[in-house]
């Protein structure tokens, strides 16, 4: 094959999500030598929508998912396709198939994790074969968490020579734009769509599963008994309650639990499962407390009912994610420009070892977490990529964590996402 004279590719660069990945692409690499390019279906949107949102792509490319030979053309170009087009579980594969055939390095921000389990699967030996990376859940779920994660253990190991025995993380909103909330600050279309695909996948019921993209069955087990995914509020330090993470809270889990193992297989150590609990913080005055409770039980009953229809007799769940495609919002639905540069968020990992010694990291973060945020760490994410020589030497289905490692993690300062490990 020849060398691709692009370094990345933004296929879907016309979606919400996708133009802010594109639009942080042309600032990011103004006055470097980097190479990359916007991919659409339609060239005359594809040039509208950028020209629209002030974007100067140094090149646009046409590609469509029914397209074979325009995917496999747009993969040769390029060391890494970034892959917006969703729902994954119905359009993801042809890109994959692209991405493996061309040598290319393939990063999305899935949460339908039906679809990666089969990815895996289907592709897990072929990449490592072609040396390609595959890296989905790239987005706020589960790049901030598993990062973050990989680095406490790397420092315990480091440090001390222990593992990791129990993780709690709290994900908390500093600041938010002004003015009454809105639905759409807190559901995009795209997530609503992934869910209708997750609802009606032959496989939902598994998504509550927290060794879903775990390989090996005594591995899978041990987590199952160690570290099963709880929905149910609870108190945190300083007065807060702790509600399941939102939009779902059976994503991190098993990307992090799937880290831990791609790491203790490469080490040769034998694999313990550390206990991973993890949710949203809701602070306030102790007069505010008993809203709060009721709105961390709201949360839980939104992850529990997820959970039940996932369950739910397949002819049943058919119906009802025909239902959610027809009547919710699709793709498009989102927050509006003036409502995604206020927000700050932070996320808070308390570890201890298996020693009994404990760690901390803080991820501090700017922008709306599903939209701007996801966007720019997208964008850092597949410049990391394909970046060969500073990320580690993996190939196959991996994690975020994984595939990019931590010894770059200050990359993601320009991101605007930053990870500090506590004590120092």
């Amino acid at each position: 094959m020849s060398e691709p004279d692009l370094d990345l590719v933004v296929f879907g660069a016309t979606s919400v999500t996708g133009r802010r990945v594109a639009a942080y692409l042309a600032e990011r690499t103004a006055g470097t030598e980097l190479r990359w390019a916007a991919a659409a279906r339609d060239l005359v949107k594809l040039e509208r929508t950028l020209g629209e949102s002030g974007i100067e792509a140094p090149e646009v490319i046409a590609a469509d998912v029914d397209d074979r030979q325009s995917l496999e053309a747009m993969a040769a170009r390029t060391r890494v396709v970034v892959n917006l087009v969703g729902p994954y579980t119905r359009f993801g594969t042809p890109v994959i198939e692209a991405c493996v055939g061309a040598g290319a390095d393939y990063v999305d921000l899935t949460g339908e994790l039906p679809f990666v389990r089969r990815t895996i699967d289907a592709f897990d030996r072929r990449a490592r074969e072609a040396e390609v990376k595959l890296v989905q859940v790239c987005g706020f779920e589960a790049l901030p968490a598993d990062l973050g994660v990989l680095l406490a253990a790397e420092a315990a190991a480091q440090r001390w020579g222990e593992r990791l025995a129990e993780v709690e993380l709290e994900f908390v909103v500093m600041a938010t734009p002004p003015g009454m909330p809105r639905a759409s600050d807190l559901f995009s279309g795209g997530t609503i769509q992934s869910m209708a695909e997750i609802t009606g996948d032959p496989d939902a019921a598994r998504i509550t599963d927290p060794a879903l993209l775990i390989d090996d069955p005594a591995a899978a087990a041990a987590i199952r008994e160690r570290s099963p995914i709880q929905v149910r509020p609870r108190r945190g330090a300083g007065g807060s309650v702790i509600a399941p993470m939102s939009p779902a809270a059976f994503i991190n889990p098993a990307v992090i639990h799937r880290t831990a193992t791609l790491v203790a297989a490469e080490s040769g150590a034998r694999f313990e499962p550390f206990r991973y609990r993890e949710g949203m913080a809701i602070g306030g005055p102790a007069p505010t407390l008993p809203l709060r409770l009721v709105a961390a039980g709201a949360l839980s009953g939104v992850q529990a009912s997820m959970a039940a229809a996932a369950r739910s007799n397949p002819a049943v769940r058919k119906r009802l994610s025909g239902v959610m495609r027809r009547r919710l919002p699709g793709s498009g639905f989102g927050p509006a420009a003036d409502r995604l540069e206020d927000w700050r968020w932070r996320i808070s990992i308390a570890a201890r070892t298996d020693g009994g010694h404990e760690l901390g990291v803080e991820i501090d973060a700017e922008g709306h977490p599903g939209y701007l945020a996801t966007a720019r760490m997208l964008g850092e994410a597949g410049l990391a990529l394909a970046d060969r020589e500073n990320t580690p030497d993996r190939a196959g289905c991996l994690t975020p964590a994984t595939a990019i490692g931590t010894a770059g993690i200050e990359r993601f300062e320009r991101a605007k996402l930053r990870f500090a490990l506590s004590p120092a």
